[in-house]
């Protein structure tokens, strides 16, 4: 099973969150797991192509 980085935060009483590597797509939950299964929800979405024009981060190495 492939492991995936996900900045996360609580505001009042949700959880908010987004992979790192596609940091334009949040979430939300009323409990940590559920933010996480949303997180999981949302990047099937994001890999199937049912979301066009995906914006991801990448690193490059200039020097």
């Amino acid at each position: 099973m492939a492991k995936m980085r996900f900045a996360y935060w609580q505001d009042e009483d949700m959880w908010l969150g987004y992979l790192e590597d596609y940091p334009d797509y949040m979430t939300q939950g009323e409990t940590l797991e559920e933010l996480e299964e949303n997180l999981k929800d949302i990047y099937g979405e994001l890999v199937s192509g049912s979301i066009p024009a995906v914006r991801r981060v990448a690193e490059l190495e200039v020097a």
